[in-house]
């Protein structure tokens, strides 16, 4: 596609349209783990670490294609392996400064998972240093690896309150919605082409639910 056609305005719309699907509608994602190079105590020749420290997890909104688990029979019995795969929009990982590489971890639900490779998924209409989405490729961490405090929804099996997510909050290019800040940038807002909307982030919630369930907007 000729670089006549898709400018600047319409690069900006395509991301924002992504942004749109994960952050206001999808409502999926993973809590991302990096290493912290400082913190972790690397050898001077090998630039190895024993022990790696991570810093504090990061929300990162995502479309998570959640595969059936490998389950594999050892002399100890039978385990389950779980590899997943996460599509994350380049612009908002530009957005929050986050640069997401090769050995990290993540969480999903209450599986956490190494990440193993991060390529890009694709190239906006071929202009390639426009990135629509990435592709973190994640396999489950073996236990004792990497272990922490589990974020989120994970199976509504468990009393926990939090096993299962009843509010979903929606972004809409707003720095804060009910949870706090959000990071989100629209471009077609931050350049004035587009205003907010004016009914703001809304959410789907118990406040607007009714005797079946949490409710989206003020549906009865």
């Amino acid at each position: 596609m000729s670089r006549l056609f898709i400018t600047p305005r319409e690069i900006n719309f395509i991301n924002d349209i992504g942004k749109e699907v994960i952050k206001d509608v999808v409502g999926q994602a993973i809590y991302y783990y990096t290493i912290s190079t400082t913190k972790s105590n690397v050898h001077d020749i090998y630039e190895e670490s024993t022990k790696k420290v991570f810093e504090n997890p990061i929300k990162i909104d995502a479309l998570v294609k959640y595969q059936p688990q490998d389950i594999r029979a050892n002399k100890f019995g039978s385990e389950e392996y779980y590899t997943i795969e996460a599509y994350v929009q380049e612009r908002d990982l530009i957005d929050k400064g986050i640069s997401v590489q090769e050995g990290d971890f993540f969480s999903y639900g209450e599986v956490f998972f190494e990440i193993i490779t991060v390529p890009d998924s694709s190239t906006i209409y071929g202009e390639v240093e426009h990135k629509g989405f990435v592709t973190i490729t994640g396999k489950q961490a073996r236990k004792g690896q990497f272990e922490t405090h589990i974020f989120g929804p994970t199976d509504e099996r468990y009393s926990d309150p939090d096993a299962v997510q009843d509010t979903f909050y929606q972004q809409r290019g707003f720095a804060k919605n009910q949870e706090g800040v959000t990071g989100d940038v629209r471009e077609l807002q931050k350049n004035d082409v587009l205003d907010k909307p004016i009914s703001g982030p809304q959410s789907v919630s118990d406040e607007a639910g009714s005797n079946a369930g949490p409710g989206f907007y003020g549906d009865d």
